[in-house]
């Protein structure tokens, strides 16, 4: 089996509505974990592919990003297009088309999620089989909590994209895991505008009766899409299978922050520049860079945002706070408190 060249898309653009207001100050790719951006580990798995350079195109906050990453990361090159209207998943390749010409295979990832990617795994498998298109889904993830998965049938091939709607004999359902790869030739012919790779690419290659398959991960996957699941993803990255296993309560304390020997931290995500006074509990939180937690507050599940500064004494669970910024408007989720923003993790 030869060695392909490959390049890779991450998809950067979208808005983070979800999310908001904390991503109202920075894109949700470069939105933290474990003391990297989002997109920073992304990257980091496909260069270790051997993946050649890497696309990544950019709509909200997208200044943000090119800033952040520069031209390359390590030896990986990047190349960006700045869309000023969003243009899906699929309608995204169509600007940087002319950096797969040379490419024998083409890795598409969401720049949204978050998982320790088996991009040599997805590589191999494609190449086996010969699939129009082979994607990576989770055997972890409830397919209930996204949307009802994706219909796989006793060989693996992809015959429903969606409930409702199949094309074959579904034996499971999985959910897709944000990675798939296909030969550049595949989408040479797709018009400019915005295009979905499940509507207008995946869905009508099934009807025409190629194969599109699918190989299991039992890695850890997370779509960050929510304050909740960006919670639940940084601090399952933190621990680890072995830190779960042995110290399920560890945390993750970035070296330059400053925390008082008093304070109490158990299963935490702490940021650069964040400060932990005297006597504070924090629980099953994550604190991103300059926030601040005084005396005798108590943390418990909960998001810190970026430079939040809690009132003495405060008690906080099972909300996302942020500080109040120009030309954010509070949703009737959102509960303000002086200058804070609180906000349910959970949906309601």
């Amino acid at each position: 089996m030869t060695t392909p060249r490959v390049r890779a898309l991450v998809l950067a653009a979208g808005e983070g509505t979800r999310l908001r207001p904390l991503t109202h100050q920075k894109p949700k790719p470069l939105l933290p974990v474990a003391g990297e951006p989002i997109l920073a580990h992304t990257l980091s798995y496909l260069a270790d592919a051997g993946c050649e350079a890497a696309a990544i195109n950019l709509h909200h906050l997208g200044g943000q990003i090119r800033d952040h990453l520069g031209d390359h990361l390590g030896e990986l090159p990047l190349v960006y297009s700045e869309e000023s209207e969003l243009q899906g998943t699929l309608g995204a390749v169509v600007p940087l088309r002319y950096v797969f010409e040379a490419a024998d295979l083409m890795v598409v990832a969401n720049g949204d999620s978050l998982c320790r990617w088996p991009v040599k795994q997805l590589i191999r498998a494609h190449q086996k089989h010969e699939a129009a298109a082979t994607l990576l889904v989770s055997e972890k993830a409830d397919p209930q909590r996204y949307g009802g998965g994706i219909g796989l049938d006793e060989q693996d091939r992809v015959v429903s994209f969606r409930k409702g709607t199949t094309y074959g004999d579904s034996r499971r359902r999985c959910v897709f895991a944000g990675l798939h790869i296909f030969s550049p030739r595949l989408v040479e012919d797709v018009a400019a505008g915005p295009s979905d790779f499940v509507r207008d690419l995946y869905e009508p290659l099934i009807r025409d009766g190629q194969e599109i398959r699918a190989i299991s991960t039992s890695r850890d996957w997370h779509d960050l899409g929510t304050p909740r699941r960006y919670l639940e993803g940084v601090l399952d990255w933190t621990r680890g299978r072995r830190a779960r296993r042995l110290l399920g309560r560890r945390s993750q304390v970035s070296p330059r922050a400053q925390v008082d020997e008093s304070a109490k931290i158990q299963g935490c995500s702490v940021e650069d520049g964040v400060e932990i006074g005297a006597g504070a509990v924090v629980e099953n939180s994550l604190l991103l860079p300059g926030s601040r937690v005084p005396e005798g507050c108590e943390v418990r599940d909960a998001i810190l945002g970026f430079d939040v500064e809690l009132p003495p004494d405060t008690f906080v669970q099972g909300r996302m706070i942020n500080t109040q910024t120009a030309g954010f408007t509070a949703g009737p989720r959102d509960s303000l408190l002086g200058e804070l923003i609180y906000t349910p993790l959970d949906e309601g």
